[in-house]
């Protein structure tokens, strides 16, 4: 999805040019590094400037990155696991994928990006296509190599996901499969938290871990579809968040967010066919809170669609995620896990104030 941010400031090279650029009252360079200190000939290391630090966060959107945990945990919840170093490594698969969509996401867009959103981090000049494609290279690298860790089965379904993510990004995008695209790699990064765990007690042979795996993932499909059709709703309404003017896809959008807080709210879990009071509490309170954030913009939006009111709708659906994921983990057993999630929330509301979301 693409997201619009605040403009670039001074480019790197005009804020060398005016520290090392001074000229002394001769008019002659005075040739000496300026380090901020009294001249005692020392020159201080090297780091990164501000500015370039704020383009990656912009182009990584990292306020987006407390709505990623939540997909492994609640794939875990619902698989019946509690979070182990194994989910660990699928959490950080997961950070490592997303990251790496957002960065071929920009790469592959620099040249609409030109023309409608001149003020993102590549077209601006922040930070060069090359290294937009080579950050998404190596995040996904980085990702394979952490699901690796965790085992053949979350490696199996790692590699989909990631294969997912640059189909989207490089091909479906713009075509009618974007949406499907988009809720499918949702959906495998949840089961990518349920394939990361051990069911049952006895370990099963070194020889079949695709069989053991097959119960965990068939326990997470629902949490998984319930995850894939919100994703599916938002990503349908961000396709016109630039011209607005349809009500089609926010109506819809809301309608889905509706029928998703009734069944998170309502349904119980296989794994947890019977819950305690306060876990139910936990589930009501989850879902109410996901309905919080994401009802009313889309009923703005489905009223007035015009870009800013539709971009605000996307934004709310991104931070939704975590809700629904809060929702989902309490569903399936979890109530603390359910909980903890909900925690990211105003995290993730602070910091989308300073580097969007959307």
């Amino acid at each position: 999805m693409d997201r619009p941010d605040g403009g670039p400031g001074p480019s790197a090279g005009d804020r060398v040019r005016s520290v090392h650029g001074r000229r002394d009252p001769a008019g002659a360079r005075t040739g000496k590094a300026r380090t901020g200190t009294a001249r005692t000939g020392k020159v201080r290391a090297r780091t990164p400037h501000p500015g370039r630090l704020t383009a990656w966060a912009e182009l990584l959107r990292v306020s987006a990155l407390f709505t990623v945990p939540g997909d492994a945990l609640a794939g875990a919840a619902a698989a019946g696991a509690r979070p182990h170093r194994r989910i660990l490594l699928a959490i950080g698969t997961s950070l490592c994928l997303y990251e790496a969509g957002m960065a071929l996401n920009d790469w592959s867009d620099r040249d609409e990006d030109a023309a409608e959103r001149p003020h993102r981090p590549v077209p601006s000049g922040r930070i060069s296509p090359a290294a937009a494609l080579t950050a998404a290279s190596a995040l996904t690298a980085a990702g394979l190599a952490l699901a690796a860790r965790a085992g053949r089965v979350p490696f199996t379904v790692a590699t989909t996901l990631a294969a997912t993510v640059w189909a989207y990004d490089l091909r479906l995008k713009h075509t009618a499969l974007g949406p499907a695209a988009m809720a499918s790699a949702r959906a495998l990064d949840l089961l990518l938290g349920a394939a990361a765990t051990r069911p049952g007690t006895t370990p099963a042979p070194r020889t079949a871990p695709a069989l053991r795996a097959t119960p965990a993932l068939r326990a997470a499909l629902p949490q998984a579809g319930l995850l894939a059709a919100h994703t599916y709703a938002v990503t349908a309404v961000s396709r016109q968040e630039t011209r607005g003017g349809s009500t089609t896809a926010p109506l819809a959008a809301l309608a889905t967010a509706l029928a998703i807080t009734a069944t998170a709210r309502g349904a119980t879990s296989t794994v947890s066919p019977h819950r305690l009071p306060a876990a139910e509490a936990t589930v009501a309170f989850t879902a109410v809170a996901y309905a919080r954030t994401v009802l009313t913009p889309l009923l703005h939006a489905t009223l007035n669609p015009s870009p800013p009111l539709t971009q605000r709708a996307v934004g709310a659906g991104v931070r939704a995620m975590i809700p629904l994921q809060a929702a989902l983990a309490a569903r399936a057993g979890a109530p603390g896990t359910g909980l903890a999630l909900l925690g990211l929330a105003p995290l993730a509301r602070r910091l989308a104030r300073k580097v969007s979301a959307t």
